[in-house]
């Protein structure tokens, strides 16, 4: 079954704010918690899709990439997907009001982040990162390369992203006791949140790293030359694998996606990999024939046989001058329009030449009579 898009799942615009997601993710949850609805699979499939939604939706750069991009933007492959921002909100959506176990919920129906596992969180990927970058017309038809400079984050240079001033290193954490969570409540309800003082790690760093305060991470500006390819249009993106954020505790660095958008030509206009070019010719070479010289995107101009009785906007092929293919060294045609240009003066001499003409073809001044009624 198609998903359904994640703003009718919470009944919410497009425009929603954060609040309105979080009150209307709530509403749903507890309406389909598990616990109140034993046995009832539509509501454990509601309670699983209204917190898919409220994961994109509650996180500002997958919310946009959503918007952008819809479930291609934030489905990240075949893995279970990261439910942290859920439980991060949890406490703030349902305040001590709810039921507890309800991350060991999440942790059976979507699989990670429940107790045991965010005891001790281990190394994570990095984020991705997007850049945007304009070129020319004629580079996305031929490729070219481009230096950008971005700031993304890297492995802190003076503890190499340890984290640790000290070859101590990590440490119990005092307040969790190293589960990661801390309940709260009593009687009846209780609630299990992420612990704030190891934000879920379970440990803490004894003697944090002055430079990256602990976080093992720093930001960093740096140039980087991207090579576009030929055949690229607005829209096309180019990836650079390993460039993006580093991750947390040594985890792998996430992707740098190079966003193209091409700028529009004086002349040509492009459709897939053909161009398209209006070519002005006259009366007397569009009625007797001719040969004339086009310019080409290439730069140099061709001859193009023009037929003899040729119409105003007749399309002429030149084949293999068009845009490059992608990831191919073929190309598609350039077609060449023919737009037929009226003189607006005309001399004595002209006059009569053209007045000889008119009579030669036995045309007459008189209005047309061809109607157009049924």
């Amino acid at each position: 079954m198609a998903k359904r898009d994640y703003y009718e799942v919470l009944g919410v615009d497009k425009t929603a704010t954060l609040d309105e997601i979080k009150k209307a993710y709530r509403k749903l949850a507890i309406a389909n918690h598990p616990d109140r609805n034993q046995g009832d699979k539509a509501a454990e499939d509601r309670f699983k899709e209204a917190t898919e939604a409220y994961d994109v939706l509650s996180d500002e750069k997958k919310r946009q990439m959503y918007d952008q991009f819809g479930f291609a933007g934030v489905d990240g492959g075949s893995g279970p997907r990261d439910y942290s921002n859920v439980y991060r909100d949890f406490s703030d959506i349902f305040g001590s009001g709810f039921g507890g176990g309800f991350e060991d919920i999440f942790s059976s129906f979507f699989g990670g982040g429940g107790r045991t596992s965010r005891a001790h969180r281990g190394p994570e990927a990095g984020s991705s990162l997007r850049y945007d970058i304009e070129i020319d017309f004629k580079d996305a038809i031929f490729g070219t390369k481009v230096e950008i400079s971005y700031s993304h984050q890297v492995a802190c240079d003076v503890c190499g992203g340890s984290g640790s001033e000290s070859s101590k290193g990590m440490k119990t954490c005092p307040t969790c006791h190293g589960s990661g969570q801390v309940s709260r409540g009593g009687g009846f309800f209780t609630i299990a949140s992420t612990c704030p003082t190891c934000s879920g790690n379970g440990q803490i760093i004894e003697n944090p790293c002055q430079s990256c305060h602990g976080t093992g991470l720093k930001r960093k500006q740096q140039k980087v030359k991207v090579t576009v390819p030929a055949g690229v249009d607005t829209g096309s993106r180019v990836v650079l694998r390993g460039m993006g954020d580093a991750g947390p505790n040594g985890g792998a660095s996430g992707d740098l996606y190079v966003y193209i958008n091409v700028r529009p030509h004086r002349y040509f206009i492009r459709q897939g990999d053909n161009l398209f070019v209006q070519i002005p010719i006259s009366i007397t070479q569009a009625a007797l024939g001719a040969e004339i010289m086009v310019p080409t995107i290439d730069g140099k101009k061709i001859k193009l046989n023009i037929p003899s009785g040729t119409q105003h906007g007749k399309m002429l092929r030149l084949r293999q001058y068009g845009a490059t293919r992608l990831n191919s060294t073929d190309r598609g045609d350039m077609y060449v329009k023919i737009d037929i240009q009226v003189p607006k003066r005309l001399n004595s001499k002209a006059k009569k030449l053209m007045q000889e003409l008119s009579d030669a073809l036995g045309e007459s001044t008189e209005p047309n009579p061809v109607s157009f009624e049924d």
